[in-house]
């Protein structure tokens, strides 16, 4: 059974992936305007998450900004389709402005590990492309469940001599050697962690728990830490890419003060392009001690 779903799955994408790019954008639009209408968990999961991080919206500017993040959503999605199957470069081309080119560039040339810290903002699928191709980095990832949608993504997300690291114990041991040995890595800032791996910190007015991994690779210095996001431009026709140096407070070696810094430019991002942030993922799910489950 799960070989079939894997293969139905890899099906779809082969055929988003076939569609113009225009029409690539519709459709993803067209699926997250359905996941809109049409009741559903994620749409619960998302409303749940926007009513608590943004509680100064009334129900109808509430309803406005879930309507645009499941779209949003949608065409993250069916772009991401895309830039699996695709060559590389064909996602790369979709670049249309960079932004911080000379932090990255610092960044490389400093003689040290580089930390590039993105979120689930954006696109972060063909970002992977387009820092890949800037230098040879090891993307950690957390691996999907079906084990053919696994496959396709490692061979896709290593077109261009980069590795990949599964959320694994030997996963991010060899994140921790690339960066210790002056090599580029990429890696999530936002998936939740275990409870003794991360802090309870501020995010969008609440309390989030955020993984302490990044912090303790820049604690004293000891690497490079660049913020890197791939924002879709609002006319649809392709990305804008933001590089960003990490603040001052992230290389502190007080691990919360790092931890909590990190979150603060995540959330700096998330607020200015709120319907692009995957809303629909349990950001939140484990909570303080004495507080009630949002999900």
């Amino acid at each position: 059974m799960e070989k079939f779903k894997g293969a139905v799955v890899v099906g779809a994408l082969r055929l988003f992936a076939l569609l113009p790019w225009r029409a690539v954008q519709k459709t993803g639009a067209a699926i997250g305007w359905m996941m809109w209408k049409v009741p559903n968990r994620s749409r619960e999961v998302a409303r749940i998450n926007l009513s608590k991080c943004f509680p100064e919206l009334d129900e109808a500017a509430l309803d406005d900004l879930l309507r645009r993040t499941l779209m949003d959503t949608g065409r993250t999605f069916t772009e991401s389709a895309c830039a699996w199957i695709w060559p590389a470069q064909r996602s790369i081309d979709l670049i249309r402005e960079v932004e911080g080119l000379d932090v990255i560039h610092a960044a490389l040339a400093s003689g040290k590990g580089v930390v590039g810290i993105t979120s689930h903002l954006g696109n972060w699928e063909v970002l992977n492309h387009y820092y890949c191709s800037l230098c040879k980095p090891i993307i950690f990832y957390r691996p999907p469940k079906l084990k053919a949608v696994d496959e396709l993504l490692q061979k896709q997300r290593v077109q261009l001599g980069n590795r990949v690291a599964p959320s694994t114990k030997e996963g991010i041991l060899s994140v921790i050697k690339e960066v210790r040995r002056g090599g580029a890595v990429g890696i999530p800032a936002d998936p939740e962690p275990s409870e003794s791996a991360g802090f309870f910190v501020p995010f969008c007015g609440t309390q989030a728990l955020t993984s302490k991994f990044v912090a303790g690779m820049l604690a004293g210095g000891k690497a490079q830490g660049v913020f890197i996001h791939s924002l879709r431009l609002e006319d649809g026709s392709g990305f804008k890419v933001i590089f960003e140096a990490a603040p001052e407070e992230m290389y502190s070696t007080d691990a919360k003060t790092s931890v909590a810094a990190m979150s603060k430019v995540v959330e700096r991002y998330v607020r200015t392009w709120p319907s692009q942030y995957m809303w629909t993922m349990k950001r939140f799910k484990k909570r303080p001690e004495g507080e009630a489950r949002w999900y």
